[in-house]
């Protein structure tokens, strides 16, 4: 059955934008989950569902995995995805956030877009008529945890309790990690050197979310005790785009936080490596573990295009459920 584009019922679009992963709340992250899965076993039902649908997809930054896996999600789907680089659109001439946000939901039935600051994609889905998704920000990546998330329930059957390391940078993918272990009840535990922690006012909202869910939110300096017994070690860049002025420091001030075989036999016997790439190899992860038996960072790679794939199906047809297919 062919879904037609536009918003289903009774649903805004405004309702629709995913900033965050916070905008979701447990029931919509866990139905895009489970919509994720279903899209990923079965891609036949979804095939068209959005044929005559426009997808924008802003890059004011550098991308492999974003870039390829939106833009083949929305062809999945049937949807024409128009890549927008900073070059080609008038806000590099002064035109403001609003008013292209205005001029591309003439246009479009949805806009992801990958940029800096996240008061840019604030400022799109406020202006917009359509939904807005974000693709990465400095302060975000809820895209990652999305795949991240699927790769996890994938591995362990249930995420409920999920024993999670993250070390490194308590950047964009920390948060949304943060996030997404508050929504889906995952202990989290995050290592980072003193003076690169995680923005307080993302943990402690999903530390009240855990209580509820089953979760919990612990940061440490300690990589050796956020790692021990875990299922999942994750790590991430020691420096991110944007912070290339900072190599030096950061590389001084993450040694220790490199995940070695030393490191993951701090684990449980069964743990997983997770990567959300690109990789730094020899810096954050040796080629040991990257290219080891404990490495999932390919299957979590390919879990971006199911993902994002419901993720973009439910934000223009309003359908998190799938139940119009």
């Amino acid at each position: 059955m062919t879904t037609a584009v536009g918003p289903a019922p009774g649903v805004s679009a405004g309702s629709r934008d995913v900033l965050t992963l916070a905008d979701l709340g447990p029931q919509g992250f866990r139905a895009l989950l489970d919509l994720a899965t279903r899209l990923k076993g079965d891609r036949g039902p979804f095939r068209g569902t959005l044929a005559g649908g426009r997808v924008g997809m802003i890059f004011d930054k550098p991308s492999t995995r974003t870039r390829v896996s939106f833009e083949a999600a929305a062809w999945l789907l049937g949807a024409l995805p128009i890549v927008l680089r900073p070059d080609e659109l008038q806000l590099g001439r002064g035109e403001t956030i609003a008013d292209t946000a205005r001029a591309l939901s003439l246009y479009l039935d949805a806009l992801t877009v990958r940029t800096f600051a996240q008061t840019t994609v604030e400022e799109l889905a406020e202006a917009a008529s359509i939904p807005v998704v974000n693709a990465l920000t400095n302060e975000h990546h809820p895209c990652q945890a999305l795949a991240d998330v699927l790769t996890l329930e994938e591995e362990f059957g249930s995420l409920k309790g999920l024993r999670v390391a993250f070390i490194g940078d308590g950047d964009n993918v920390c948060h949304s990690l943060i996030q997404a272990a508050g929504l889906a009840g995952i202990e989290l535990r995050v290592a980072t050197p003193r003076g690169y922690e995680p923005m307080e006012e993302i943990i402690w909202p999903a530390e009240v979310l855990s209580r509820v869910t089953g979760g919990s939110i612990t940061v440490t300096h300690d990589p050796l005790r956020a790692v021990h017994g875990a299922d999942a070690v994750y790590a991430d860049t020691w420096t991110s785009m944007g912070h290339e002025g900072e190599q030096v420091a950061r590389q001084k001030a993450f040694r220790g936080f490199r995940v070695d075989e030393k490191l993951m036999a701090r684990a449980a016997p069964s743990a997983i490596f997770l990567h959300c790439l690109p990789a730094h190899r020899g810096e954050e992860v040796t080629d040991e573990v990257m290219d080891g038996p404990a490495s999932r960072v390919w299957p979590q790679a390919a879990n971006r295009l199911p993902t994002e794939a419901a993720l973009l199906y439910s934000v223009v047809t309003g359908d998190v459920d799938g139940v119009l297919l």
